[in-house]
């Protein structure tokens, strides 16, 4: 039963240690880029539309990889992307055509929900990211909330709380297997 006990004392921890290094991977990673959080030289993006179901539901987090100069104008029919549509906004969007005019390349975008193609050919130089076929369903809404001011807080000082409690609680059981007598010495002293 003690081994039993202890094996699931160690589970707990381990989960609940893994639980604040992950979030505050998330909650740092998120911070330091200014946005989405980044892993392995891939960014993560929240999908905050439907104009990609059903590739992409709203609210799953996408992986996309950057892109340089010369990536940026080889892209092909069929890639999806993510570009600046204006100063604000960034879009995800797949490639159905490919127009060069000179030294510029110009991609016609539409998205697989939407019924007519993106109304604005995207020049290269806006293409920011190429979807990385990597793709977690729902979580988006999660790291929209860790980004926030009051997530943030909450994924870093919850975990950390919850440690420190489970902590106290695990050394409290120690000390009473310990010296048992203790705790029947403070029950008898009280009922006394």
């Amino acid at each position: 039963m003690r081994k039993t006990l202890k094996i699931c004392s160690n589970i707990i921890t381990a989960i609940l240690f893994m639980n604040l290094l992950v979030m505050v991977f998330l909650v740092v990673s998120s911070k330091a880029s200014g946005g989405e959080p980044q892993a392995f030289g891939y960014q993560l993006k929240t999908v905050l539309s439907g104009s990609m179901e059903p590739t992409f539901m709203t609210g799953s987090v996408i992986a996309v990889k950057p892109l340089d100069e010369d990536a940026r104008t080889n892209l092909q029919v069929g890639d999806i992307i993510t570009f600046q549509a204006n100063e604000e906004m960034l879009i995800t969007h797949r490639i159905i055509g490919v127009n060069t005019s000179g030294e510029h390349v110009m991609y016609e975008t539409k998205g697989d929900n939407n019924n007519a193609a993106d109304m604005d050919l995207v020049l290269s130089d806006n293409v920011v990211a190429k979807y990385a076929d990597f793709t977690i369903p729902y979580i988006g809404y999660f790291i929209n909330f860790a980004q926030s001011k009051e997530g943030s807080a909450i994924l870093l000082i919850g975990p950390g709380v919850l440690l420190l409690g489970y902590a106290g609680y695990s050394i409290l059981t120690a000390l009473r297997e310990l010296d048992p007598k203790v705790g029947k010495k403070d029950i008898k002293e009280k009922s006394a």
